[in-house]
């Protein structure tokens, strides 16, 4: 895997040198002389993945001479492309190729300048979850472009040292709950696990496994409610566990920066997260492990958060050449280099089974573990209230985390909340 996690990747602060990349977006660019179709990217990444990105831009560049990629990036990181490209839709101004977090597709859809993609991309190769990622209302409207799940890394040393089996699949939410505990050292600093304590979409996505798992899900079928209100009280019920056993660390920062850094200075035995934090568990030489998530059914089940590449329509030529650069990104040869050099998993289950793949897999331990859990990954639904819900929903979480609220009026408030928000029609 490379030597940068995903939060390298897609949230470094450095400020790409991109003035120049701007000039080619809006509807006004027409192909150049020849015919060549200039397509221009605004993609977010930084140090490794740009570099993996500019070098997959050169070889579509080098292989398609009627077709013209611009990568510049866009101007910012990843986590601020929303609000840019945002921008330039207001501005009329904007690129024909953005990458957008999947959370954020179906609001970046309410713009006619979206493509549709549904003609264009077959998805019967792609995983669930990366499917299901990029469907709004039962169209195709943006390409798969990184794929990850939520899985439990742990401490070797810190379970042997307080004289633990090590957690094997098809344990339970409290196995979990009972090794956090005796995993815990005031003394020593160590705590059993932790959690992001700041009610973003890191707090939450945490939860939509242990929602599922229970038989409850985001929304109702009818999307005019939630569908978590019966089964909400539990799943924040164990995370108050946590709390009042005192075995849990709550990471006041954004990002989960504070809490990764606890876990990687070995002071914490178990933390959910995904593939991206492999390379800096590797460099700190923690000796490690990856299980899957717990459950309360023993059912398999886990989250996936995939990121997409939205296409914007800027005319019809150049719409076909970037959804043709898109489908390019996404073929096995193309997609396994992004992989292993980007930080992504497989987005197919082609490229999951290409040598290239498997070898890249087996050097790095526990990361097929994250494979694995594809199968039964599901994902955030794309609906555009969900900011919304995610936010009260964060809400709530908070305040059990702090103590200042049961978990059965942190629940009704956000029920409450999140109901309002689903009764203003969309």
């Amino acid at each position: 895997m490379s030597s940068l996690s995903r939060r390298d990747i897609l949230r470094a602060a450095a400020v790409l040198a991109a003035a120049g990349t701007l000039g080619a977006c809006g509807k006004s660019q027409e192909p150049e002389a020849g015919g060549v179709v200039t397509v221009d990217l605004w993609h977010g990444q930084t140090d490794t993945g740009k570099k993996a990105l500019d070098a997959l831009i050169k070889q579509f560049n080098d292989t398609h001479p009627l077709i013209k990629v611009v990568g510049g990036g866009g101007g910012v990181t990843a986590d601020s492309m929303l609000q840019k490209v945002t921008a330039g839709l207001a501005a009329g101004s904007f690129p024909d190729v953005a990458y957008i977090f999947g959370s954020d597709l179906a609001s970046m859809t309410r713009s006619p300048q979206v493509a549709d993609l549904s003609a264009s991309m077959d998805l019967k190769d792609y995983w669930p979850a990366a499917r299901d990622a990029v469907t709004v209302k039962g169209k195709v409207r943006a390409a798969p472009a990184l794929l990850d799940s939520l899985c439990v890394v742990y401490n070797k040393k810190l379970f042997a040292a307080a004289g633990l089996p090590e957690p094997k699949a098809g344990w339970t939410w409290d196995d979990f709950v009972g090794t956090a505990q005796k995993l815990t050292n005031p003394a020593k600093g160590i705590f059993g696990t932790g959690w992001p304590g700041v009610g973003d979409e890191d707090t939450v996505w945490r939860l939509w496994p242990m929602i599922w798992d229970l038989g409850g899900d985001v929304v109702s079928q009818d999307g005019k409610s939630v569908a978590f209100d019966k089964v909400g009280e539990q799943a924040l019920g164990t995370i108050d566990r946590l709390r009042s056993d005192k075995s849990l660390y709550v990471d006041p920062k954004p990002g989960g920066e504070q809490l990764y850094q606890v876990f990687l200075g070995g002071r914490m035995g178990m933390v959910a997260t995904g593939p991206w934090q492999l390379p800096d568990v590797v460099d700190r030489g923690i000796d490690y492990s990856v299980v899957p998530l717990p459950s309360y059914s023993g059912k398999a089940v886990t989250i996936s958060g995939p990121d997409t590449w939205t296409v914007f329509d800027n005319g019809k030529a150049r719409v076909k050449a970037a959804t043709e650069f898109v489908r390019w990104l996404n073929q096995p040869q193309q997609d396994v280099r992004w992989d292993i050099e980007g930080g992504s998993l497989p987005v197919t289950t082609t490229t999951a089974a290409l040598p290239e793949w498997k070898k890249h897999a087996a050097s790095t331990k526990g990361l097929q573990v994250f494979v694995d859990a594809l199968e039964t990954a599901r994902v955030r639904p794309t609906i555009t209230a969900y900011p919304q819900i995610s936010q009260h929903l964060g809400e709530a979480i908070v305040a059990v985390l702090l103590g200042r609220k049961s978990p059965g009026d942190a629940l009704k408030q956000c029920v409450e909340q999140s109901n309002a928000v689903l009764a203003v029609p969309s």
